[in-house]
């Protein structure tokens, strides 16, 4: 059981970059997908979260209207299209995946890309 984590890079503020997760070994549809990141000096956030239960999707505030999470079943990829990229963005990105729901633990983990946006 793998997820794989692509797409990361150096952009400049207002950019745009789309992260790629792709799953090994189990399939999306019975499990929560989120994506979380971490700063420097920073504890880990949950950016987004996509249930598969009830269909449902959570995104924190400071990413609202700027960060769009999609999947392809047939390729078992998930996407995290960034837009309007700021400085504060810059992290390590990770996906991960949860049984079901987005309240319940994290079983799997992906090795994390690196999301930079100069100013």
């Amino acid at each position: 059981v793998q997820l794989v984590e692509s797409g990361g890079g150096l952009v400049q503020a207002g950019g745009s970059l789309r992260l790629s997760c792709t799953a090994s070994g189990f399939t999306f549809d019975d499990y929560a997908i989120g994506w979380f990141r971490q700063a420097p000096g920073k504890e880990r956030e949950g950016v987004v979260c996509h249930s598969s239960d009830d269909d449902s999707t959570h995104y924190v505030d400071s990413v609202k209207g700027r960060f769009t999470i999609s999947s392809d079943n047939a390729k078992n990829t998930v996407y995290l299209q960034m837009n309007s990229l700021k400085p504060d963005d810059t992290a390590v990105y990770y996906c991960a995946a949860a049984l079901s729901s987005c309240h319940n633990p994290y079983d799997y983990w992906g090795q994390g890309t690196q999301v930079t946006v100069s100013s």
